[in-house]
Formats: C-alpha cells, sequence, structure tokens
C-alpha cells in the first residue's frame, strides 16, 4: 500500500500505529520483537549503561523487549512505563535517568520515534487524546502542549488531535447502514472516555456528527490500583507506624499512594527517596515490610507485581474465585481474592464511569432510549462490572464490541486520510 495518513494511538499502557492509503484501506503496524510480531506495542522504556567507563553511553529499548530486559539486565538500568498518565500534571517536568535529565515530552519522543514508521514526509499525522487526561486536576493545555513536542522531537512537523472515542466511532461506523446515534465507550489504561455520535451513511459519504463528549480519569491502571493497595501495600508497610522523637507517627501515605500505582515505582528510584525510607524502616514498628518496599523500588519489580495483578484481574472476569500470588526473592504475598471482593473496591470507580457517561448523554441532548448502539473498546470493557453497568442502562441488545486494541488507531488513520482524499 502506499500510505497517505497515519493514526496513531499513543496508550497509557499499549501503543498502536495505523497506516491508511488513498483508498481508505487502513493498516495497523506490526513491530517484530523477542516474542514474536505484535500491534499493541507495550508503552515502555529501559534506560541503562552500554560499555564499560569512561567510554559508557546511555541506550534505550521499549516496548515488550524493554519489559522482557527488564527482568533479566544486571547493569544499572531504569524501567518506565505509562508516562501518558503525567501529561497534564506540572508536577513532573523532568527525571534523572543515570545522570542525563530528560524532559517527559523527551522521554515519550523517544518511544514514539521507536514506533513510528520512517519517512513520513509530510504525511498528515492524527494522534488521539483522552477527554479528560489522567491526573487530580489535569492541565489539558500543558498536556497538548507536551504530546506535540514530543512528536516534534520524533519527527512529525505537524500533528493533529483527536478524541480517541472519535476515532473509535470513525472505525465502527463503516459498518452501518441506517443513521445510528451511538454512545462510544473507550475504557483505556489511564482514563475512559465517551463520545455521542449521529451517522448518517445516507448520500455519497457517510455523514458524522459529534454531539458530545465527555471522560473520567479511571480506567484500568485504576482497577489495578485498588488491587494492589488492598492486597499488596498493606504487606508493605502500609499503616504502620515509626517512631520520631518519642512520638509513635504513621508512615508518610505519599509512598504507597505512587507505589500502588505499579507504573510510578521506578520514579521512586532515586538516592534521596530510597534513603529516607531506609531511615524510616530503622525506626518503624514492622521494618521488614519497609526493607521489602525499598527492595521492590531497587530492584525495578513494577513490572513482575503488575504481571500478577493484572493476572488476578484477568482470572476475576472468568471466575468468581481465584488466589493473587506475587513472589520476589524472600517477599512472597498470596490471598484468595473474590470477584465481590474486587467489585467492592472498584464500586466508586464504576459509578464515576457511570456518572460521565450520563454527562455525555445530558450534553449531546439524548436519551438512554434514543440511544441505538454503544460501541465498546478498550481493554477495561472486559472487566464484568463495566459491562454490567452498561447492560443495565443500555440493554444487551445494543452493545457492540470492537477490537479492544486496534480501533482506535484505525480510525484516527481513517479521519486522516479523509483529509487528504
Amino acid at each position: 500500500m502506499v500510505p497517505v495518513a497515519v493514526g496513531v494511538d499513543f496508550g497509557t499502557t499499549n501503543s498502536v500505529v495505523a497506516i491508511a492509503d488513498r483508498s481508505g484501506r487502513v493498516e495497523v503496524r506490526r513491530f517484530e520483537t523477542q516474542a514474536g510480531a505484535v500491534e499493541a506495542y507495550r508503552s515502555a522504556l529501559l534506560f541503562f549503561r552500554e560499555g564499560r567507563p569512561p567510554n559508557a553511553a546511555l541506550a534505550h529499548i521499549s516496548g515488550p523487549d524493554a519489559l522482557l530486559r527488564a527482568m533479566d539486565i544486571d547493569a544499572d538500568h531504569r524501567f518506565l512505563q505509562s508516562l501518558k498518565t503525567h501529561l497534564s500534571s506540572a508536577t513532573l517536568q523532568d527525571t534523572y535517568l543515570l545522570g542525563r535529565r530528560f524532559l517527559l515530552e523527551e522521554l515519550i519522543g523517544v518511544l514514539l520515534g521507536d514506533i513510528l514508521p520512517a519517512g513520513l514526509g509530510d504525511l498528515p499525522v492524527v494522534c488521539g487524546r483522552p477527554v479528560v487526561f489522567a491526573g487530580e486536576r489535569p492541565n489539558e493545555g500543558l498536556a497538548i502542549e507536551r504530546l506535540t513536542s514530543a512528536y516534534r522531537s520524533a519527527g512529525v512537523a505537524q500533528v493533529d488531535f483527536a478524541y480517541e472515542p472519535l476515532g473509535a466511532a470513525y472505525w465502527y461506523a463503516r459498518t452501518i447502514r441506517r443513521q445510528e446515534t451511538v454512545l462510544v465507550a473507550d475504557f483505556g489504561g489511564g482514563t475512559s472516555d465517551f463520545s455521542v455520535m449521529r451517522f448518517d451513511p445516507g448520500g455519497a459519504r457517510m455523514q458524522a456528527e459529534a454531539l458530545s463528549h465527555a471522560g473520567v480519569g479511571v480506567a484500568g491502571d485504576t482497577f489495578d490500583f485498588r488491587i494492589v493497595d488492598n492486597l499488596v501495600s498493606p504487606r508493605l508497610g502500609k499503616g504502620a507506624c515509626y517512631r520520631s522523637f518519642g512520638k509513635l507517627l504513621p508512615l508518610p501515605s505519599h509512598y504507597h499512594a505512587a507505589f500502588a500505582q505499579w507504573h510510578r515505582l521506578s520514579l521512586l528510584k532515586d538516592a534521596r527517596t530510597l534513603a529516607e525510607l531506609r531511615r524510616l524502616a530503622r525506626h518503624a514498628e514492622r521494618p521488614e515490610e519497609i526493607e521489602d518496599l525499598v527492595h521492590l523500588i531497587e530492584a525495578d519489580l513494577g513490572y513482575e507485581l503488575y504481571q500478577a495483578v493484572s493476572r488476578t484481574k484477568i482470572r476475576l472476569s472468568a471466575t468468581e474465585r481465584t488466589t493473587f500470588h506475587f513472589k520476589a526473592g524472600d517477599l512472597d504475598i498470596g490471598a484468595d481474592v473474590t470477584r465481590a471482593d474486587f467489585e467492592t473496591w472498584i464500586a466508586a470507580d464504576i459509578a464515576r464511569i457511570g456518572a460521565a457517561i450520563e454527562l455525555a448523554l445530558e450534553r449531546a441532548g439524548v436519551t438512554v432510549e434514543t440511544v441505538d448502539s454503544v460501541f465498546m473498546t478498550g481493554g477495561a470493557s472486559y472487566v464484568p462490572a463495566v459491562r454490567r453497568l452498561l447492560e443495565q442502562r443500555f440493554g444487551q441488545a445494543k452493545l457492540r464490541y470492537g477490537d479492544a486494541f486496534n480501533s482506535v488507531a484505525s480510525g484516527l488513520a481513517a479521519i486522516a486520510a479523509d483529509g487528504v482524499r
């Protein structure tokens, strides 16, 4: 195919690149990795020293290979993932990786440079963006500015942005044969985003009208957080106390607030933080738990923890009860967990998702009854509590399911191609 446009779904957990030709045909880019070819490329970076001093250089690998290498590498290294979640936060501007300072947008640019096809030239590139960026007080302007800078550093002179559910809607519209009002629900890693679209296939070209958008910073990573916070953090000093000047004080909560969001674990790996945790361990009531926390941070075991959490979440989508197990060195955490437990932990999150859906309908001026179909995409759409929320509101007959990973990027590429046809 002769490419005319590119769509990029830069995700919290995975990223997908789709390429369109002039006829509207779209292909998702495949990446060769040590584990085989993949289309959903893990949004991960591993930086490490290559060579010996004084000629050592800073090198990196990305994607699934970064995950595999992070578990085996003995050299000094830093593993980074879920950089997207920090885009809208001014508190994280840069980080030092093995002595070199990187801005957040530079790190994202490194990843984009690895996944974008070479020789883009003047091809239009449309990048997805969440309706609401992740974070407690997201700064949308800062996030877009950083993303634009990241694409520029990756060699893209001009990038346009489109809401991620709009990309999914555009892809779903290819199957429509009559006029429909569609709620598009994109459940990603960092955010859940919703668009209400009206499609009319009558005439020479599909007519699409965006009626509203809404979103919330709750999705797959939040569900992971609940599992870690309830099953893992209590074994790593959460709720413990330490003595200071004769007083018994609770361990500062910010360590576990960051640690429970596993993708932030590597950001704690700095000398000052580790020294402070070791000092607290010396005066803690349960010092071995703080020492285990230090070990996890130093050993960059966030991904192994994520795997254990992810396996548990997946099993709870298929069965009512399972066992969580995470082992790292001498640390061995195991616990029985039920789907009912998990759904209790995420109940407030599901309520926030429901509120965002209601806001999208309200902004569009439509009701549940006048929505013809609900198109769901994204990995978190497999969580039973999420599906049940939509089934109860709209009915099973209205639910449609797209490719969990490729729908958004494919639709974005189609949007970009329509702009040049």
